[in-house]
């Protein structure tokens, strides 16, 4: 019987000798060549995306100098190495037994195809997101519930999903290629030897452990990259010894690793002379608002009606599309009246949005003081129309919206009228048209002389995808769609979201004619606002609370009466003290304390900042050390600063250290901030 030349005790034809060579020859180039090619393409998309190497507006981290290219290499390298490492381990393990290119075919689909799927959907996310997004930050996109938060991106997931389906369809039919051409009898690879892991990890873990203590920009730029950050965030948790969340390996190292108390972002205690966080030195309290009691109103009481708009920003003011106004009807109600921009939310996001503006509180608790339980003891008769589910993250129970409204009209009461099918709490969006529908029916059927009334309506239209079937083509002839939005269409989406910021004021005169009807138009307090302002694509990010800047966290405050607004800057917990000054016919009083915005929990957030006059705005990034001066795109490390802007960044810090004390006391059952 004849035998082939890998067979027996025969010595192998020249040719099979050659083969032999070729796959060897192979096997070692191809995991280099692979991990190579895969780098490339993520460093190109680090600096497109971050200006990783050639900077850009904002980005005051590039790796640009030959100190700092040469540390971020080295770093980049050894942290591959350990991927391609333990990559090639595991393709040995899955393949071992299947035929001898099985090995590489495995090691391709982990570390190439996987990687750049890893790579993709991150830059995606980053596409709408800033990289300070987190667990805590998603449970505040879904108020309060990560579950809601993925529901809503349930058709981004489907995506997602088909593009997976596709890869593993993909690698089926070259597999079944490759077994179709290719022998099965060559020679298997081997694993590396040990030297080569122990050589490899230890360098890893020098650099790991050295490169985040030289403060260089290099440490910075090795967190834009996968395997840098997955595997240094893997440390850092294992040598979180204290169980204080911080460990030996991160940019935010713990410095004292057997001390709990001492970490960064542990409370600060004012006064002890130590400096718990790592900011500002020993905490130093600044003068904070009071929070405003239970108020009741009596006498010769005006209608309130207060307006908010999703996601509309404070420069709808004056925004001109073909010189078009958006919102003609915002413009004459402020023309008439007064208005304020820019108002800031606290958060950027909906739920802890309407709590603050309703209770006048940065961070409300359930049965706080609100304007709807002070309305309801004045004997307002109180209705809600609201597009949005008012229960979504806990608003109402918070500020006693449905336990306070005779009429509660709401999208979950509404949910067969929603605007897409998406049936999970935070996706629910009901039209306009339905609230005011429903408005008619009830309240605007009533006779309003013997018995003072405040109306709640929360108009959705802004709110993303900013397009929905009802919704009149205003600004734009086609609105983009939801699938479509993306990046390089960003201009149709700003189109597109003016668009639905116009329908928005298109009903918002609605509601003044039909106050004017009914002749209570000059009895009538009307407040309209925002919940939080929008990022379109400026700089690359699209939605809200992600990024602290004026554009997200910013809106307005228009008022149908003159001269009973403060002047700006002003933050939504502001709104409950000027109405009550309004409604007791007094002036407005200057808030006590400037607008504080925060991303993520007051506790840990990711980043913070504070307002000033003349649309100063200067933030800080706790996970990074990097503060800047939003309004000049000025950022550096946050100990560099001198002279006025150092006053500001310093006066950022002692604001959230207050903040901070005041929950704690208040926690605790005192409160020694005011």
């Amino acid at each position: 019987m004849a035998t082939t030349p890998f067979e027996g005790n025969l010595v192998p034809a020249p040719g099979a000798l050659r083969a032999r060579s070729a796959w060897a020859r192979l096997v070692v180039a191809f995991p280099f060549a692979l991990m190579a090619l895969v780098s490339l393409i993520e460093l190109a998309l680090a600096d497109r995306k971050y200006g990783l190497f050639t900077g850009g507006f904002g980005q005051s981290r590039a790796v640009d100098t030959p100190g700092e290219i040469a540390l971020f290499f080295l770093g980049y390298i050894a942290a591959q190495a350990v991927i391609a490492l333990a990559g090639w381990a595991l393709a040995l393990r899955l393949a071992r037994r299947g035929p001898a290119w099985a090995t590489c075919f495995a090691f391709a689909l982990l570390n190439g195809a996987l990687f750049c799927g890893l790579l993709a959907a991150q830059y995606q996310l980053h596409s709408y997101f800033s990289d300070a997004v987190g667990f805590a930050l998603l449970k505040q996109l879904g108020g309060g519930s990560l579950v809601d938060a993925i529901l809503f991106g349930l058709s981004e997931i489907g995506v997602a999903l088909i593009a997976l389906l596709a890869v593993v369809i993909g690698a089926w039919i070259v597999w079944r290629s490759l077994a179709w051409l290719l022998p099965r009898n060559l020679p298997r690879p081997t694993a590396p030897r040990r030297a080569v892991w122990v050589a490899v990890i230890a360098g890893f873990l020098l650099a790991a452990f050295a490169i985040p203590r030289t403060g260089s920009d290099a440490a910075f730029g090795l967190n834009r990259t996968l395997a840098w950050q997955a595997l240094t965030g893997t440390l850092d948790l294992a040598s979180d010894v204290d169980r204080d969340g911080y460990g030996l390996f991160g940019i935010q190292h713990d410095t004292a690793p057997f001390d709990g108390s001492r970490h960064p972002l542990a409370l600060d205690v004012p006064g002890n002379g130590v400096d718990e966080d790592g900011y500002g030195g020993d905490l130093r309290l600044v003068p904070l608002a009071a929070p405003l009691g239970q108020q009741v109103f009596t006498g010769d009481r005006p209608h309130v009606v207060i307006v908010v708009m999703e996601s509309t920003r404070g420069d709808v003011l004056g925004k001109r599309i073909g010189g078009k106004p958006v919102a003609p009807n915002l413009e004459a109600i402020a023309a008439a009246g007064s208005a304020v921009y820019p108002a800031y939310s606290h958060v950027g996001f909906t739920t802890e949005s309407l709590k603050s503006i309703f209770s006048g509180q940065l961070a409300p608790r359930e049965g706080d003081p609100s304007l709807f339980r002070d309305l309801k003891a004045s004997g307002y008769r109180i209705g809600v129309f609201s597009g949005q589910p008012e229960d979504f993250g806990g608003i109402s129970e918070t500020v006693g919206m449905r336990e306070s409204a005779e009429v509660f009209v709401d999208a979950e009461r509404l949910r067969n009228k929603r605007a897409f099918d998406f049936a999970a709490q935070g996706s629910l969006l009901v039209d306009e048209s339905h609230l005011l529908a429903a408005f008619d029916r009830t309240l605007g059927a009533e006779d309003w002389q013997a018995r003072p009334h405040f109306v709640y309506f929360n108009f959705q239209s802004p709110h993303f995808p900013y397009d929905h079937e009802g919704v009149p083509a205003r600004m734009v002839d086609t609105p983009i769609e939801r699938g479509a939005i993306g990046a390089d269409r960003a201009e149709d989406v700003q189109a597109t979201y003016w668009n639905a910021v116009a329908n928005a004021d298109a009903w918002l005169g609605e509601v003044v004619q039909r106050l004017k009807a009914k002749g209570v138009w000059e009895n009538t307090l009307l407040i309209v606002t925002g919940d939080h302002g929008e990022d379109l694509f400026e700089d690359g990010f699209l939605g809200h609370g992600h990024v602290i800047n004026a554009r997200q966290f910013g809106t307005m405050l228009v008022a149908n009466r003159p001269g009973i607004l403060p002047p700006a800057p002003i933050a939504l917990a502001d709104y409950r003290a000027i109405l009550t000054a309004a409604l007791r016919s007094e002036p407005p009083g200057v808030p006590a304390a400037p607008p504080f915005l925060h991303i993520g929990p007051l506790d840990t957030p990711t980043a913070i900042g504070l307002a000033g006059p003349g649309g100063e705005l200067a933030s800080l990034r706790l996970d990074t050390g990097e503060a800047c001066l939003v309004e000049r795109g000025e950022c550096a490390p946050h100990g560099t600063f001198t002279g006025a802007a150092k006053t500001r960044i310093e006066a950022l810090i002692a604001r959230w250290g207050s903040e901070r004390w005041r929950a704690h006391e208040r926690a605790e059952g005192t409160s020694a901030v005011e």
